[in-house]
């Protein structure tokens, strides 16, 4: 029996690299997909990292019509995917007074962060009820601490986490008759080059006691948590939501 197979959206970097180590660690073939082409230098360096056997697609979330075809391919080279970490996503392009958002930018980060994340897994979905597998299979959003937790000042952002958020529990809700796992996986604040720019901000805060654990959170912690998810050690705990954030999102007195 082959192993099983995992697809990561966004998995050349950040927390999606993070995610695809700690899977091909577990023996899980892989692919990324990435809006990068395979020949980039940080997709080069990805797949260097992950061995010889993962690859890499070409894919932008936000380009529905381009789902079916991505999906063959990926189906045609490595066979049906078993588990789909629905990981890439993208910053509020201005952070500042949520009374300035424009609809541009507004519809930009939805047509990503949400849109392109669940009809992604929806047609993933359709598959796996159409197609059995000999593995356990699942579905993992990867969201934010903002899907709970709200930032005036990125409230785009903070919106489009909290609504695929819901995507992830209204397909638990579908697909767990047929013993297929979803999961809502919430990093805190991550070191990663999407936090690059604000480092010394969240540094100086952390050290003040805004996370718990007293440290920046790594690529690496993610990865350790999806771990249990794809294999079925949670399968009975289909819809969980899981914060990764070091203890941020606790409410505290």
């Amino acid at each position: 029996m082959t192993a099983p197979f995992a697809l990561v959206t966004g998995g050349q970097q950040g927390i999606g690299l993070g995610i695809a180590q700690a899977l091909a660690k577990e023996g899980f073939r892989l692919a990324i997909a990435s809006r990068s082409a395979p020949e980039d230098d940080g997709v080069r360096a990805a797949l260097a990292a992950l061995g010889p056997d993962a690859c890499c697609y070409r894919h932008d979330l936000s380009d529905l019509a381009a789902i079916p075809a991505l999906l063959h391919r990926i189906e045609a080279d490595q066979g049906p995917i078993d588990a789909l970490i629905q990981n890439a996503g993208v910053a509020a392009k201005v952070r500042g007074d949520m009374l300035e958002i424009t609809p541009e930018n507004f519809d930009w980060i939805m047509g990503i962060n949400l849109r392109g994340a669940f009809f992604l897994a929806q047609a993933v979905a359709k598959r796996m009820l159409a197609t059995a597998s000999p593995h356990y299979r699942s579905i993992t959003f990867v969201t934010s601490v903002s899907a709970q937790m709200a930032s005036p000042e990125r409230a785009d952002y903070c919106i489009s986490k909290a609504a695929a958020a819901m995507a992830a529990q209204t397909l638990a809700l579908r697909l767990a008759p047929y013993g297929i796992g979803v999961f809502e996986l919430r990093p805190g604040i991550i070191e990663t080059g999407m936090t690059a720019g604000v480092k010394d901000k969240y540094t100086a805060r952390i050290e003040g006691g805004l996370v718990p654990a007293g440290r920046w959170g790594q690529p690496s912690d993610i990865g350790q948590a999806v771990i249990p998810l794809v294999t079925g050690q949670m399968a009975f705990a289909t819809g969980a939501v899981i914060p990764v954030d070091g203890g941020l999102s606790i409410e505290r007195l």
